[in-house]
C-alpha cells in the first residue's frame, strides 16, 4: 500500500474502504493536499472539509483535518454531512485556500474517496490535480504549533444561497407536487425543508442515513432510479427530483413515471436561461453529451465549447472564458453565475423554478424540446470487465472500425474515448434528426468500460449499445 495505489482521476482519487481506501492513504492524500496547500497561503486562508453520508466518511473526514492542521493549516472541518456543492460553495464563501470532500459520490457503497475543490468554489482544475499528484508519497513537515480545527454548518449558507437563485415565489404559488429522492445520500432534507417552509406538496424517499444504500448505487440514472418514478406515480406528483451520494448531480422523472436523462435536463434549463435571463457566455458540453445542445446554442447563437469528460474540464473553462452553462453526461450541471461547480439540488430547483413559471409538466418540457431541435435519444450502459479486455477493447476500435450494428461509420472523434459517427437509415424517415453515435471509454480509476450512444429513437440506441457490448465482449477473440 502507499502512494502508487493513488490517481486523481476526473475529480478526485476513488478506492474501495478497507482495501486501497484506508487511513494510511487517505492521510498520504491528505500530506500531499497539504503541501500543495501550503504553496496556496494555506496557514492564513485556511482549508475547508466535508463529508458525505457514506462508511467512515466523518472519521475519514477527521484524519485529513489532523494531517493539515498539524502542518499549520487552519481548518474548517463540517460539523455535519454535507453536500458536495454545500462545501464547494463554504470554500469559496471563506475564502479558503481550498477543500477536501470525502465522498465517491455516485460509487456503489463499498467505495469512498477524496474530491479536491479549490478557492474559487469547484473542482481543481486540471493543472492543480497534476500538482497536487506531484507531492503524493512526500512527507509534509509539522508545524511548531498545530492549527486549530473549527466545526463549521456549511449548510445553512449553502442553502439560502440555492433558494435566492431559484423563483420560490412562482413554486409556492404553482400548486405543483413533486417527488424527492435522496438515495440515502447527503442532500437528505435540503429539498424537503425547502418546499415544507414554503407549504409545498412533496414526498421524499431514501431521505434516510444508510450507508449501503440498499439495492443500488447512488446514481440518479436507470435502473437507480426506479423507485422514484414508481413514488411519482403512486402518489400522483407532477415531477421527481433525485440527487446522487455527494447532490452534486440530478436525474429526474416526468409525470407519468418516465425518466428525464440529464441531457435533457440540461437542454431544458439551457433553453430557460437563454430565453428568460439576460445573461451572456456560451456553453460546456462534455464528449458523451447530447448532440442537442449544439442545436440550442446554434439557434441562440451561442458558443459552445466540446471538452473532455469530468467536470473540472468545465471549470477550466469557467475560469477562462464567459460561461452560462456547462455540464456533463452524468447529470453534473453547473452555473457560472452560481458557482463553477456542478449542482444537483440547485437544478431541482430550477427544474421546479422552469414548470411552474411557464405552468408545464416535466414530460410536456422534453416534449417541446424533441419538437424543436428534433428527436434525441441516449443511452448507456457499464460494462464491468476486466483490464485486459477493457485495454483490448479500445485497442482494437482505434485500430479501425468501418460499421457497428449494421451502421456504416462516416468518422471518429477520439477527444476521450473512442466516437464512431454511424449512418442510421432509419434518420432518413425523422424530421430533424439526431446524429447517431457510438462511444466507447475506458473508466481511468475502475475495471469498467463505459459505452455511450446518442440516435433519433430508442430502438437504434438499444441496437448499438448491444453492438457496442458485443464489439467489448469479443475484443479478445
Amino acid at each position: 500500500m502507499g502512494a502508487e495505489q493513488i490517481k486523481f482521476g476526473t475529480d478526485g482519487w476513488r478506492g474501495i474502504i478497507a482495501a486501497d481506501f484506508t487511513f494510511e492513504n487517505v492521510r498520504i492524500a491528505a500530506a500531499a493536499i497539504g503541501n500543495y496547500l501550503l504553496l496556496e497561503s494555506a496557514q492564513q486562508k485556511g482549508a475547508a472539509i466535508g463529508y458525505d453520508s457514506r462508511f467512515g466518511s466523518r472519521a475519514f473526514a477527521e484524519a485529513v483535518a489532523e494531517v493539515l492542521a498539524d502542518a499549520g493549516i487552519p481548518v474548517a472541518l463540517a460539523d455535519n454531512i454535507t453536500p458536495t456543492p454545500a462545501l464547494s460553495f463554504g470554500v469559496r464563501a471563506g475564502k479558503h485556500a481550498g477543500g477536501v470532500m470525502i465522498t465517491s459520490s455516485h460509487n456503489p457503497f463499498q467505495w469512498n474517496g477524496v474530491k479536491y475543490k479549490a478557492y474559487y468554489g469547484g473542482s481543481g482544475r486540471p493543472a492543480i490535480i497534476a500538482e497536487i499528484e506531484k507531492e503524493l508519497g512526500k512527507p509534509i513537515a509539522s508545524a511548531a504549533t498545530p492549527a486549530k480545527i473549527e466545526h463549521v454548518d456549511f449548510n445553512t449558507p449553502y442553502i439560502q444561497a440555492i433558494c435566492d437563485f431559484a423563483n420560490l415565489e412562482a413554486i409556492k404559488t404553482s400548486g405543483l407536487k413533486f417527488g424527492v429522492d435522496c438515495m440515502y445520500g447527503a442532500g437528505r432534507g435540503v429539498l424537503a425543508g425547502i418546499f415544507t417552509k414554503l407549504g409545498v406538496d412533496f414526498v421524499e424517499i431514501r431521505g434516510e442515513n444508510n450507508p449501503l444504500f440498499p439495492g443500488i448505487n447512488p446514481e440518479p440514472i436507470e435502473p437507480h432510479i426506479r423507485a422514484l418514478g414508481t413514488a411519482v406515480v403512486e402518489h400522483k406528483c407532477d415531477s421527481g427530483f433525485a440527487t446522487d451520494g455527494d447532490a452534486d448531480r440530478i436525474g429526474a422523472i416526468d409525470e407519468h413515471g418516465n425518466f428525464v436523462d440529464p441531457h435533457k435536463i440540461f437542454a431544458i434549463l439551457l433553453e430557460w436561461l437563454l430565453t428568460t435571463k439576460d445573461w451572456a457566455g456560451g456553453i460546456t458540453r462534455a464528449f458523451n453529451t447530447t448532440g442537442m445542445l449544439d442545436r440550442i446554442a446554434a439557434r441562440y447563437n451561442r458558443p459552445l465549447y466540446e471538452h473532455g469528460i469530468g467536470f473540472k474540464y468545465v471549470v477550466d473553462l469557467m475560469l477562462e472564458k464567459e460561461i452560462l452553462i456547462g455540464g456533463e453526461e452524468s447529470g453534473g450541471i453547473g452555473i457560472q453565475r452560481h458557482l463553477p461547480e456542478r449542482d444537483g439540488l440547485l437544478n431541482a430547483l430550477l427544474l421546479a423554478t422552469v414548470m411552474s413559471e411557464q405552468k408545464k409538466t416535466l414530460g410536456e418540457l422534453v416534449q417541446a424540446l424533441q419538437d424543436q431541435y428534433g428527436e434525441h435519444q441516449y443511452g448507456r450502459i457499464d460494462l464491468h470487465i476486466n483490464d485486459d479486455l477493457k485495454n483490448a477493447t479500445i485497442a482494437k476500435a482505434k485500430a479501425g472500425i468501418k460499421e457497428i450494428g449494421g451502421m456504416e461509420v462516416e468518422r471518429v472523434a477520439t477527444l476521450d474515448g473512442i466516437k464512431l459517427f454511424v449512418k442510421n437509415p432509419e434518420a432518413a424517415s425523422k424530421p430533424n434528426a439526431a446524429e447517431s453515435w457510438l462511444l466507447l471509454r475506458a473508466s481511468g480509476t475502475e475495471p469498467l468500460l463505459r459505452i455511450y450512444s446518442e440516435s433519433c429513437s430508442k430502438e437504434s440506441v438499444e441496437k448499438l449499445l448491444e453492438a457496442g457490448r458485443q464489439f467489448a465482449l469479443t475484443s479478445l477473440d
